[in-house]
Order: structure tokens, then C-alpha cells, then sequence
């Protein structure tokens, strides 16, 4: 067995028994705990998708906005990778807010319809997703097969694995949308993104996201297979969300949340290199601070709490039989804010 491989079964295994758990949770076996207003506990993942909170925990928004509401608010902060992960936090009362993609918010607002009510917050903003491969026979997922491995956050809930998903629906039809999932497991993205710049693994495909997708790209074996702007247009993949009971006992530090974040984007839109840095400062990243502000200032990419293009895939996970409860619009799975009123 390559070594690789070896690394990689306890992970699969950790996500797996995650998975099982966060299902366990959402049937309502455990109550999620209440929280006192002027606390908030908030998860991240990795990458520049997460700049918002970045900038609004450097410039320590959240107790500025929550100071001017009466309210002083501890902030707590903890990362952690994968939708598995996260959505386990949240359900068994360790986070307040919930950061990771929109098929994970997608999953647990279906499952948790009638009890938690878990639904978005914001978006943290628009950034086309790749599927990263280094395999030269590979050139669109038509070409996968049995010698290819894809690093995902989570396997077939992460909106990584739901992006594959749709991509495989449109190319085989609604039936075959899992066909890839067999290729996919569940790296974290720097890790994954070391793998495909040194080689040397058996892993030699990776669905990324901003900016590890780009450090991929600058070894010349490595080339972009699917680009989700092409496949669903542009799209909010990373949002925020929570459970109806904190939404609706902490009014002042939600609030105070949202006015957080829409504080950090204007920042971000005035201000990209002072941006850079707070990503480079609070993520503790070495990425090289010229590419960091390419990706931030491509026009591709936008820094926005409003969600955008979220239903198209919300559809169709339904359609597929994913999601047990049909949505209307987006404004089924985000909670109702003036920061959020023209998503979509």
C-alpha cells in the first residue's frame, strides 16, 4: 500500500464516524444548549474564502458593533475542516455560528426542519471553485477513473463533493450524480494543495478553493479540470449559518454579527492589501502576499454577505432525492436580514 493510502484511512474513517454522529444529532437526540446574549462561538475553515471573518476578528468588529447595541460580547474562535465537522459542532452546542459550504448548510437544514431549524446567516462571499488535477489524461471529469484520487473537505457533503455531484448529473443525468463520489476523499486543503505541488502521492486531484487553488497552479503539472462559474455561473459556495434557537434569543449579538461582517466587506472593497495582510497575520499563512492580492482583487471574486446563485443547487439536490424537503427559494434555508434581503 502506498504510504499515502495509509494516511489517508484514519481520515476518511474520522469523517465518517463524524458524519454518523452529526446525523445522530440532527434526529434530536441532544438538545442543543442555550446561550447567553454577548457570547458567540464561531467556526471557520481554511482558506481566503474566509477573509470576512478574518478582517472582522483582526478589527474585533463583532464587540465594536455589539459595544454600540449595550451588549459586550465575548467572541470565541476555533478551526476546523470539513462540513462533517462543523455541522457536529454546531448541533451539539460547541459553536454559535457555523462556517463551511453551502451543501453542508443545505444537509443540515433539511434534517433539521421541525426541530433545530438550522438555517444561513450571510454569505462570505462569491469565488469560482477548481477541480485541480494532476494527471495529464484528465482533462474534463469525463476522464476520471480508478487511478484518480480527489481531495475534498468532506466526502459527498462538502459543496466541493456537491459541486461534483452536479457536474456528474449534467453529464451522465440526475441518476448517475454520485458516480464520482468514489474517487473523492476527505483531505484538508493545505494539506491536499502540498500534496499536488510536490507530487510523489497518490493523490493527484483536488476540488480547492481560493487560495490554495492557486499555489496548486504553479506546478505546470497541475491543470484546471472543472470550474464551478462555468458549471452553475457565479455563486456564494462558503456561507454562515445557525440554529433557530440562537437566532432567536441573541438578537443584539446576531445583529451585531451581521453589521460585523458588512462592516468587513466595505473594509476589504476599500482597502485589499491591508486585507492581504489580516488574512496572511490572522490565518497564520505563508502564501505569497502578491498572489493573496491577485486573487483578492479578481473581478471573479466579491467579498458579499448577500448569498448568490445558491437556489440552482439547492434544486437540484432535491431533485436527486439529497434533500428530503423541497425549497422554494433560497429564503427557505437563510434567516430573514436586511443584510441578506437581495440574495439568491
Amino acid at each position: 500500500m502506498p504510504v499515502f493510502s495509509a494516511l489517508l484511512s484514519p481520515r476518511i474513517s474520522r469523517v465518517a464516524a463524524g458524519l454518523g454522529l452529526s446525523l445522530a444529532l440532527i434526529g434530536g437526540t441532544l438538545p442543543t444548549p442555550a446561550q447567553a446574549e454577548g457570547q458567540l462561538r464561531i467556526a471557520e475553515q481554511f482558506g481566503v474564502v474566509y477573509l470576512l471573518l478574518n478582517v472582522v476578528r483582526d478589527q474585533q468588529l463583532i464587540e465594536k458593533h455589539g459595544k454600540a447595541a449595550g451588549v459586550d460580547i465575548k467572541v470565541d474562535w476555533t478551526r476546523l475542516s470539513g462540513g462533517s465537522a462543523v455541522n457536529d459542532a454546531l448541533l451539539s452546542g460547541n459553536i454559535d455560528i457555523a462556517g463551511a459550504g453551502i451543501g453542508p448548510l443545505l444537509t443540515v437544514w433539511d434534517r433539521t426542519k421541525g426541530k433545530q431549524n438550522v438555517r444561513g446567516v450571510a454569505s462570505l462571499g462569491n469565488f469560482p471553485y477548481y477541480l485541480l488535477s494532476s494527471n495529464p489524461k484528465v482533462k474534463t471529469i469525463a476522464d476520471l477513473s480508478d487511478k484518480d484520487r480527489i481531495a475534498v473537505p468532506a466526502v459527498t457533503v462538502s459543496i466541493q463533493s456537491r459541486f461534483l455531484q452536479y457536474a456528474a448529473a449534467q453529464e451522465w443525468g440526475d441518476k448517475e450524480f454520485a458516480r464520482l463520489d468514489k474517487y473523492t476523499v476527505a483531505i484538508p486543503h493545505p494539506e491536499a494543495t502540498a500534496a499536488l505541488l510536490n507530487g510523489g502521492t497518490e493523490l493527484n486531484g483536488h476540488f480547492s478553493n481560493p487560495p490554495f487553488q492557486d499555489q496548486a497552479l504553479k506546478n505546470p503539472d497541475v491543470h484546471v479540470v472543472l470550474d464551478t462559474y462555468k458549471l452553475l455561473g457565479p455563486n456564494s459556495p462558503t456561507v454562515l449559518y445557525t440554529t433557530e434557537k440562537f437566532y432567536q434569543e441573541n438578537p443584539k449579538t446576531y445583529q451585531a454579527f451581521l453589521s460585523a461582517l458588512t462592516e468587513a466587506s466595505a473594509f476589504i472593497k476599500k482597502d485589499p492589501e491591508a486585507a492581504a495582510d489580516i488574512y496572511r497575520r490572522v490565518a497564520d499563512s505563508k502564501t505569497d502576499r502578491d498572489l493573496l492580492l491577485k486573487v483578492i482583487k479578481d473581478p471573479r471574486v466579491e467579498f458579499s454577505v448577500n448569498p448568490t446563485g445558491t437556489f440552482k443547487l439547492a434544486d437540484f439536490l432535491h431533485r436527486v432525492g439529497v434533500l428530503k424537503n423541497k425549497p422554494t427559494s433560497w429564503q427557505d434555508y437563510f434567516f430573514n436580514s436586511p443584510q441578506v434581503a437581495s440574495g439568491s
